[in-house]
Parts: C-alpha cells; sequence; structure tokens
C-alpha cells in the first residue's frame, strides 16, 4: 500500500499543516481588517485545524502512537 502524502509527514509537519493556516488567516485579519472575505478565510481555516485535530487519531501512525503509549504506562 503506498503511504499518503499526510502520512509520510513527521509530527511536526502535520502541526504546522493544521495550525500555519489559521496563524495566517488571523495575520491577515489583524493586517487588512475586519471584512467579509476575513470572516469566511477565518472560518474555512478554523474549519481546517478541527478537522485536523480530530481526524489526527485515525491516522494509521497515531493510531500506532496511542497503542504504543498504552504499553508504556501498564
Amino acid at each position: 500500500m503506498i503511504p499518503s502524502i499526510l502520512e509520510a509527514l513527521s509530527p511536526h509537519a502535520r502541526v504546522a499543516t493544521a495550525v500555519m493556516p489559521f496563524l495566517v488567516a488571523i495575520g491577515l485579519r489583524l493586517i487588512l481588517g475586519k471584512s467579509r472575505v476575513m470572516g469566511v478565510l477565518l472560518s474555512a481555516a478554523t474549519v481546517w485545524f478541527a478537522i485536523n485535530v480530530l481526524m489526527a487519531p485515525y491516522s494509521a501512525g497515531m493510531q500506532r502512537d496511542i497503542v504504543n503509549l498504552r504499553s508504556v504506562f501498564r
């Protein structure tokens, strides 16, 4: 099976792909001010962040990490 692009990323890169669009949207909001476009952009970035955070435990790598973490606490 060919690994997906997201599964090939390091944990730090995965966090960056979740957080960077949100930070960019906030920065643009502060620089460009309040507008409908900025509101939509910030909403889309927030949804992207939430999807990444909620779906992370379902990736194969994260499932292995969770199983390994359980064995550490036994």
